[in-house]
């Protein structure tokens, strides 16, 4: 995931960070310090096109994201 977010956002994000986490099964994408994604509180994981949408809703919102553009689910 880390490199789909290299590849789709070369020009919006200046790197990625991994960070292992005291908690098994911790699974958490930030933004600039801000929560875009968090797997225990989604229940779950979700599509990579779905969470490639989210991190494009913060870095740059009017990036199109091409075929994986579509509405994601409201549960996010």
């Amino acid at each position: 995931m880390a490199q789909e977010f290299l590849t789709t956002f070369n020009d919006d994000v200046q790197g990625v960070m991994l960070q292992p986490s005291d908690m098994n099964g911790r699974f958490t994408v930030l933004v600039d310090h801000q929560i875009v994604f968090d797997r225990k509180q989604f229940g779950g994981f979700i599509e990579t096109k779905q969470m490639k949408q989210l991190v494009r809703d913060q870095v740059n919102p009017t990036k199109n994201l091409g075929h994986a553009d579509k509405t994601i689910s409201d549960k996010i």
